[in-house]
């Protein structure tokens, strides 16, 4: 069974939907028809670039390039973790801490997918590297900018109680365990949303790419089902590192409450 090709002319009808939406939103006055655009407007550069790099890629597998092109996806998800948090940290810590977590977690566990998992010779095979990094990196920074924006939001809302309980004694880990917990388990949800309305509620991006390419089912089937066990490893561990570093920064080395790291609440 081979893959249906795509004109423009079938992208620019599936195009007037999100123009559609766009005018309901002028009509409706929610002021979010121009961002809507553009996001769609970027999405179509963005994908058609993708295109046509992964084509020179999968011709040649450039160890050099595919360095490049990974760092690259590294440091733009970066960028959008510290641009989603509402309080974020203060100078390169707003924008190293995800990404530091970020490939800590999602380089770590492709390597381990690619070389231990799917067993790839060579293992850094762009069929598999590119989309299986791209997938985690995605997947991964969502968790990591809602458990971010958590803590720094919710420690800025209840500095009063964290500086009560260091002052009858407690250590910085015992005044903020519990925003660093809550913080955590909300960059699970979306993941462990995922995992429970697989297969039930919604057929997984993956998934319905392979049956369309003409892949079986149960091969489908499995391929995702490792997809989201290795997305909620990265999350769950991305999420725990970028949360330890930012509640430790939270506090000098006298164990001082330090909220002046944060920057001053965004609209």
């Amino acid at each position: 069974m081979e893959l249906i090709p795509l004109s423009p002319w079938d992208l620019a009808l599936a195009a007037t939907l999100v123009g559609l939406l766009a005018a309901l939103s002028w009509l409706l006055h929610l002021g979010i028809g121009r961002r809507l655009l553009i996001a769609a407007a970027r999405s179509g550069v963005q994908l058609t670039l993708l295109g046509l790099v992964l084509r020179v890629l999968f011709a040649q597998t450039s160890p050099p390039l595919l360095g490049l092109m990974a760092l690259v996806m590294l440091a733009v998800a970066g960028y959008e973790v510290m641009a989603r948090q509402q309080r974020r940290f203060r100078g390169l810590w707003g924008y190293g801490l995800g990404t530091i977590s970020m490939f800590l977690s999602s380089f770590t566990i492709t390597f381990l997918a690619l070389t231990l998992v799917i067993q790839v010779h060579p293992w850094y095979r762009p069929q598999y590297l590119i989309p299986l990094l791209g997938m985690l990196l995605g997947n991964t920074m969502s968790g990591i900018a809602i458990a971010l924006d958590n803590l720094t939001r919710t420690a800025w809302d209840q500095r009063g109680r964290i500086e009560a309980r260091l002052v009858l004694g407690h250590s910085w880990q015992e005044a903020i365990s519990e925003i660093r917990r809550d913080a955590l388990r909300s960059g699970l949800i979306p993941i462990i949303n995922a995992m429970t309305t697989a297969g039930i509620v919604s057929l997984p991006g993956m998934m319905t790419g392979q049956i369309l390419a003409g892949s079986p089912p149960m091969e489908a089937a499995k391929y995702q089902l490792m997809i989201l066990l290795l997305i909620a490893g990265g999350s769950g561990l991305g999420s725990l590192a970028a949360v330890w570093g930012g509640s430790r920064r939270l506090f000098d080395e006298r164990e001082r409450l330090r909220l002046d790291r944060v920057t001053p609440k965004r609209s």
